[in-house]
């Protein structure tokens, strides 16, 4: 290679990460304002959301006290399931 193709290499290079840098920025920008306008609507209607939650667990009859017994059943249930997984997953990196 000599110099010249080198050179225009680089300036395609800085041209593709500026396009990168201005699309990020981009992208930022609008996740910003997509989560301040659900900021200020909580904000503002904080109370009304939590009465919202309130009702809806009344009308479901949602309950969230789990007796012991359960608590450790889930929690045995979800630790099997995860080292099954870990298991499948260093049987795959082995094959490879």
């Amino acid at each position: 290679m000599n110099i010249d193709e080198l050179i225009t290499k680089n300036k395609l290079l800085e041209e593709e990460l500026q396009k990168t840098k201005e699309e990020l920025f981009k992208t930022k920008e609008q996740l910003n304002i997509y989560t301040m306008k659900n900021k200020i609507y909580y904000e503002n209607n904080k109370e009304a959301q939590k009465q919202r939650v309130k009702d809806y667990k009344e009308k479901t009859n949602y309950a969230a006290n789990l007796s012991i017994e359960k608590k450790k059943e889930y929690a045995r249930t979800a630790y099997l399931n995860k080292k099954n997984k870990l298991k499948k997953l260093e049987e795959n990196n082995e094959n490879i």
